[in-house]
Protein backbone atom coordinates (compact mmCIF):
# COMPACT_ATOMS: atom_id res chain seq x y z
CA UNK A 1 0.00 0.00 0.00
CA UNK A 2 1.25 2.97 -1.07
CA UNK A 3 0.76 6.11 1.36
CA UNK A 4 0.87 9.91 0.41
CA UNK A 5 0.14 13.18 1.80
CA UNK A 6 -3.05 14.69 0.44
CA UNK A 7 -2.05 18.59 0.23
CA UNK A 8 -5.10 21.32 -0.07
CA UNK A 9 -5.65 23.90 -2.91
CA UNK A 10 -6.02 26.29 -0.60
CA UNK A 11 -3.68 28.00 2.04
CA UNK A 12 -5.12 27.90 5.46
CA UNK A 13 -6.14 24.76 7.13
CA UNK A 14 -7.34 24.43 11.07
CA UNK A 15 -5.30 21.79 12.90
CA UNK A 16 -6.97 21.70 16.11
CA UNK A 17 -8.94 23.94 18.46
CA UNK A 18 -8.79 23.66 22.61
CA UNK A 19 -9.33 26.19 25.67
CA UNK A 20 -8.51 29.59 24.31
CA UNK A 21 -6.77 28.74 21.21
CA UNK A 22 -7.20 27.57 17.59
CA UNK A 23 -4.10 25.83 15.46
CA UNK A 24 -4.32 27.08 11.72
CA UNK A 25 -1.70 25.67 9.40
CA UNK A 26 1.10 25.57 12.09
CA UNK A 27 0.00 28.90 14.16
CA UNK A 28 -1.76 28.93 17.18
CA UNK A 29 -3.98 31.63 17.43
CA UNK A 30 -5.44 33.62 20.63
CA UNK A 31 -7.53 35.99 19.68
CA UNK A 32 -10.82 36.02 17.74
CA UNK A 33 -10.45 35.93 13.99
CA UNK A 34 -12.13 35.54 10.48
CA UNK A 35 -10.62 32.43 8.18
CA UNK A 36 -11.55 31.55 4.42
CA UNK A 37 -9.60 28.79 2.94
CA UNK A 38 -7.50 31.49 1.55
CA UNK A 39 -7.45 34.20 3.97
CA UNK A 40 -6.58 34.79 7.81
CA UNK A 41 -7.98 38.28 9.24
CA UNK A 42 -6.40 38.35 12.67
CA UNK A 43 -7.66 40.76 15.28
CA UNK A 44 -11.49 40.33 14.74
CA UNK A 45 -12.85 42.51 17.83
CA UNK A 46 -15.89 40.19 18.55
CA UNK A 47 -14.93 37.71 21.34
CA UNK A 48 -18.58 36.08 22.70
CA UNK A 49 -22.30 36.49 21.66
CA UNK A 50 -24.52 38.23 22.02
CA UNK A 51 -22.30 41.14 21.58
CA UNK A 52 -22.15 40.46 17.97
CA UNK A 53 -23.45 44.26 16.02
CA UNK A 54 -23.77 45.09 12.23
CA UNK A 55 -20.45 46.31 12.76
CA UNK A 56 -18.87 42.91 13.53
CA UNK A 57 -21.09 41.16 11.03
CA UNK A 58 -19.84 43.75 8.14
CA UNK A 59 -16.08 42.08 8.62
CA UNK A 60 -17.81 38.72 7.86
CA UNK A 61 -19.92 40.01 4.64
CA UNK A 62 -16.46 41.89 3.35
CA UNK A 63 -15.03 38.30 2.72
CA UNK A 64 -17.95 37.09 0.36
CA UNK A 65 -19.04 34.08 1.82
CA UNK A 66 -21.67 31.55 0.72
CA UNK A 67 -21.45 30.16 4.31
CA UNK A 68 -20.65 31.22 7.92
CA UNK A 69 -19.99 29.10 10.07
CA UNK A 70 -19.14 30.69 13.69
CA UNK A 71 -16.95 28.89 16.36
CA UNK A 72 -18.18 30.43 19.56
CA UNK A 73 -15.33 29.25 21.88
CA UNK A 74 -15.41 26.19 23.93
CA UNK A 75 -18.97 26.04 24.32
CA UNK A 76 -21.92 26.21 21.53
CA UNK A 77 -23.38 29.43 21.85
CA UNK A 78 -26.44 30.67 19.77
CA UNK A 79 -26.73 34.24 18.05
CA UNK A 80 -29.81 35.98 18.88
CA UNK A 81 -32.91 36.04 16.59
CA UNK A 82 -31.63 39.50 14.45
CA UNK A 83 -28.05 38.60 14.60
CA UNK A 84 -29.60 35.56 12.17
CA UNK A 85 -31.93 37.43 10.01
CA UNK A 86 -28.83 39.80 9.11
CA UNK A 87 -27.32 36.81 7.83
CA UNK A 88 -30.12 34.87 6.57
CA UNK A 89 -31.78 37.89 5.06
CA UNK A 90 -28.29 37.86 2.38
CA UNK A 91 -28.86 34.92 1.29
CA UNK A 92 -25.79 33.56 3.45
CA UNK A 93 -25.86 30.49 5.77
CA UNK A 94 -25.41 30.71 9.29
CA UNK A 95 -24.45 27.87 11.79
CA UNK A 96 -22.88 27.71 15.03
CA UNK A 97 -21.20 25.31 17.04
CA UNK A 98 -18.20 25.33 19.41
CA UNK A 99 -14.50 25.89 17.97
CA UNK A 100 -13.72 22.18 17.69
CA UNK A 101 -16.75 21.80 15.36
CA UNK A 102 -16.43 25.08 13.06
CA UNK A 103 -12.47 23.65 12.98
CA UNK A 104 -13.59 20.02 11.49
CA UNK A 105 -16.64 21.72 9.87
CA UNK A 106 -14.27 24.48 7.84
CA UNK A 107 -11.99 21.94 6.76
CA UNK A 108 -14.55 19.71 5.44
CA UNK A 109 -16.19 22.58 3.27
CA UNK A 110 -13.29 24.07 2.22
CA UNK A 111 -12.05 20.72 1.16
CA UNK A 112 -15.33 20.16 -1.19
CA UNK A 113 -14.62 23.96 -2.56
CA UNK A 114 -17.33 25.87 -0.89
CA UNK A 115 -17.29 29.17 -0.07
CA UNK A 116 -17.32 29.10 2.98
CA UNK A 117 -15.86 32.13 5.83
CA UNK A 118 -15.42 30.80 9.44
CA UNK A 119 -15.08 33.22 12.42
CA UNK A 120 -13.50 31.73 16.02
CA UNK A 121 -14.51 33.80 19.10
CA UNK A 122 -11.72 33.55 21.64
CA UNK A 123 -12.25 35.30 24.92
CA UNK A 124 -9.49 37.16 26.18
Amino acid sequence: MQITQELPDFRYLCRGAGHGAVRVNERELRASFLLTPDELREGWPLSALPAGDETHWQAVLDLQPGLFILGTGDVQAFPSPKQLAFFLQRGIGFETMNNAAAARTFNILAQEGRNVVAGFLIAQ
